[in-house]
């Protein structure tokens, strides 16, 4: 009896549709780009800009650099340019709504690395007695924290 050979997965993709989570990471990271792209992002987060204002912000980052990561962010809907001028062509940049999303993820890695640094930790503390809040994996539906050794988690 001959054997049937299941069909082909696309690549990166296991049976039943889903990325395994290191290839996710991948994913985000290449739509991100590299470190002045999450630069230009945070920078975003406190409200829109003109590319002077982003200049001024993050010194250290050549004109032509910040074009050319300014485009890719637009390219992946990160970031959105308004134009404010139509001779010479000017624009107003800001996050989008998808953009928002790795405001989370910033602000991790901005505790982490002021915690390798040995300096203070921004970003939200308990009121009541001023120690920084650390992020869990928390499960909605079991209404309980899952992010100890031991927890029933499963990367799908």
């Amino acid at each position: 009896m001959a054997q049937i050979d299941p069909p082909p997965l696309v690549p990166g993709v296991q049976a039943g549709g889903k990325v395994p989570a290191n290839e996710s990471l991948d994913l985000a990271v290449s739509r991100v780009g590299d470190r002045w792209a999450l630069l230009i992002v945070d920078a975003l987060m406190e409200g829109p800009r003109r590319f002077k204002d982003l200049e001024e912000a993050l010194p250290g980052l050549a004109p032509n650099v910040l074009t050319s990561r300014l485009r890719r962010l637009e390219a992946e809907g990160l970031v959105v340019a308004k134009p404010y001028s139509e001779r010479p062509a000017r624009y107003e940049y800001s996050v989008s709504a998808e953009g928002r999303e790795l405001a989370g993820a910033l602000r991790l890695l901005a505790r982490w690395g002021a915690r390798a640094r040995g300096e203070r930790e921004d970003g939200p503390r308990h009121r009541s007695c001023g120690t920084p809040l650390e992020a869990h994996w928390y499960c909605p539906t079991c209404e309980r924290l899952v992010d100890r050794p031991g927890d029933d988690v499963a990367w799908l």
